[in-house]
């Protein structure tokens, strides 16, 4: 099968031209202008923009989470981010305490093989480090492609590792050549914030929030870089909310430190102020919470400053009836929001059209940067010859409105129901086939294949 796109302004993380696309198979076969090749469908993307397919290094999937599990599986949550532009995830297997890594990825194999609708990789969230984890993590990353090893700062007695293992863990991921990425929020002031307003009757959702200060994240910040410094690992914040952890990674670059940032779309819309709305509020419970004002203005400064270089979504939602498992205790809500199928739309309408973010910026915090960070860049994350044909096409111009009413994810609520978004993915291509077209789903589960990443780039 080949397909020709024409006329489409082509945008990648550097580039930004009128042309078109010759994609041959799974792959891009030529990038350039008024291509001639003949081809067995052609599309004409005059007036629409055209860039590399999405990544998302931060969603959870059929995830087990306080008795309950996440409400989108693989089949579900690759189909709605096909449908919002996002051709890739990096999901998180998470080893059981007193388990193997191996357990672990066994277990996320049967949820995922032949399920997926779009490409997908894994980190290995390790909650035990001990010799017997230790010697996984070679085969890991050298075998399985598993390169990327996250670790827990909080939720004690689950999935968090205290600061020698955490040490431990580094070293001998930096001697493999991978990257260590963290949870980071101080658990221990956090779970004594927890039974503080517990014991005080304070249970609503707005406590969730009043558990969770600033300071949390920007201590446990400061220690990892601090850690990650001293054993020269490869490290990476995920869902990095306020000015305090950036300060944290700001203050590293004083010592020729890198350390790799993630945000959310979140946390760039959403603020705390939504937590006053009584338990309506627990549809944006997450960990760490919302932010302030001043906390987003951070953040969009840090993208162009070059100091938050992903922007995820840690997708992990859950239905109504499992956020009420909560209703007379916040701390019993689950954990996260749906938002997959919508970071690509609503960073383009809230970031390049209001002037925060330029197209190259914005392709390479959605797409590029996670692909050179993870290891899969060229194959991923951009639009040239040899690379994997994952392609959107997407109009500028046309308007739309989020709702559960008409979202992908299999929750029944929105987090941003009836937010007005300008730009809408028209035409999404995976591996050289279309996926999706006029909100359409072309593929049906087991079209996404397991991605096996290579080590870690330092250079994006």
């Amino acid at each position: 099968m080949s397909l020709l796109i024409k006329n489409g302004r082509i945008i990648t993380a550097a580039d930004d031209f009128i042309g078109d696309l010759f994609v041959d198979g799974e792959q891009i076969q030529a990038v350039g202008r008024n291509l001639s090749y003949k081809a067995d469908e052609v599309i004409d993307a005059s007036g629409k923009l055209v860039f590399p397919g999405g990544i998302d290094p931060h969603v959870h999937l059929d995830m087990p989470f306080m008795g309950t599990f996440s409400s989108d599986d693989y089949a579900t949550g690759t189909a709605a981010a096909l449908h919002g532009g996002t051709t890739m995830v990096i999901d998180f297997i998470l080893q059981t305490q007193g388990r193997t890594l191996y357990d672990a990825l066994e277990e996320w194999q049967k949820k995922s093989q032949g399920k997926a609708c779009g490409d997908y990789s894994y980190h290995m969230a390790v909650t035990d480090f001990n010799e017997t984890t230790k010697a996984e993590i070679k085969s890991l990353i050298h075998e399985e492609g598993i390169t990327s090893f996250k670790t827990f700062m909080a939720y004690k007695g689950a999935l968090m590792i205290d600061d020698n293992q955490m040490v431990g863990l580094m070293k001998e991921v930096k001697e493999q050549g991978g990257m260590v990425t963290v949870h980071a929020t101080n658990g221990d002031m956090i779970d004594h914030l927890i039974a503080k307003n517990r014991q005080e009757g304070n249970l609503s959702p707005l406590y969730h929030y009043l558990s969770q200060p600033e300071i949390t994240e920007a201590e446990a910040s400061g220690r990892f870089t601090d850690m990650a410094h001293y054993t020269g690992v490869p490290a990476y914040i995920v869902h990095l909310t306020c000015e305090g952890a950036l300060n944290a990674v700001r203050r590293a670059t004083y010592r020729n430190q890198k350390v790799f940032v993630e945000t959310c779309i979140q946390y760039l819309l959403l603020d705390a102020s939504l937590y006053d709305k009584g338990f309506e509020s627990a549809k944006w419970v997450m960990s760490p919470p919302l932010r302030k004002k001043k906390d987003q203005e951070t953040l969009w400064a840090g993208i162009n400053q070059g100091l938050v270089q992903v922007l995820g979504t840690d997708h992990c939602p859950f239905n109504w009836e499992q956020k009420k498992m909560g209703e007379e205790d916040f701390s019993k809500i689950p954990n996260g929001h749906p938002a997959l199928e919508h970071r690509m739309e609503l960073l383009f309408s809230e970031g390049v059209h209001q002037g925060k973010i330029s197209l190259n910026t914005y392709v390479a915090i959605t797409s590029t940067n996670a692909a050179k960070i993870f290891g899969m860049y060229p194959r991923k994350g951009c639009l040239a010859a040899g690379s994997d044909a994952d392609i959107v096409i997407f109009d500028p111009q046309k308007e739309h409105v989020i709702s559960a009413d008409n979202h992908h994810h299999r929750c029944d609520y929105s987090a941003y129901e009836g937010w007005k978004v300008k730009g809408k993915c028209e035409t999404v291509i995976l591996r050289g086939q279309v996926a999706v077209a006029n909100g359409e789903l072309k593929v049906t589960p087991g079209m996404g294949k397991f991605i096996k990443r290579g080590t870690i780039s330092k250079v994006i």
